[in-house]
């Protein structure tokens, strides 16, 4: 049992010790009772804000989209070049990525309907972005979203060797691979 905290617990509060328990243990570790003795609260607490255990589930994977892609997306957004956005999307995405468990372990194995929904949302979100920055280089709409689609699998199988090989996604490694991933699918020859 943890220290209790000073204060009242807020939904975030929550959201966020349970977005840590799917990093831990993927959908299944999200246990109210874990998750109150974690936060040094009761389950009166957790009842207080959540209606259910899905109910909390939610709010931990709209905290995860909203602070995995959406305040990504905002922030890239500050960029004029679409080139530049690619290439700092990409590198913050292979070098952050292999270290939040949560993002591992949602791609990995959703395993709950709205967990299944959120990863598709994300994905669909994060495609049409990066589509959307191929179109502003000049890659006619199909292409862009072909190569943007391609870009999302390559991003995910880095995960997946990040986790289970990390000799092989080093730094040095990393770098290069993000070059030829820029040099391959996003530069070349638009075909307008």
């Amino acid at each position: 049992m943890r220290k209790p905290r000073p204060g009242p617990l807020t939904p975030g509060d929550w959201a966020r010790a349970a977005l840590a328990a799917i990093a831990r243990g993927g959908i299944a570790a999200v246990a109210v009772e874990s998750i109150a003795a974690d936060l040094g609260a009761t389950k009166g607490s957790f009842y207080w804000h959540f209606k259910n255990r899905d109910a909390l589930i939610q709010a931990a994977l709209d905290l995860w989209e909203q602070s995995r892609t959406e305040s990504v997306i905002e922030d890239l957004e500050h960029e004029p070049d679409p080139a530049e956005r690619l290439r700092k999307l990409l590198e913050a995405a292979f070098d952050r990525s292999p270290a939040d468990r949560a993002e591992v372990a949602l791609l990995a194995n959703p395993e709950h309907p709205a967990a299944i929904a959120a990863v598709r949302r994300v994905a669909d979100r994060r495609i049409g972005y990066i589509a959307q920055q191929l179109e502003k280089l000049g890659w006619e709409q199909g292409e862009a979203l072909d190569r943007s689609v391609v870009l999302y699998y390559i991003y995910a199988g880095y995960l997946q060797m990040a986790h289970v090989a990390p000799d092989v996604t080093g730094d040095d490694a990393r770098r290069r691979h993000v070059r030829l991933i820029l040099a391959t699918l996003v530069a070349g020859s638009p075909q307008r």
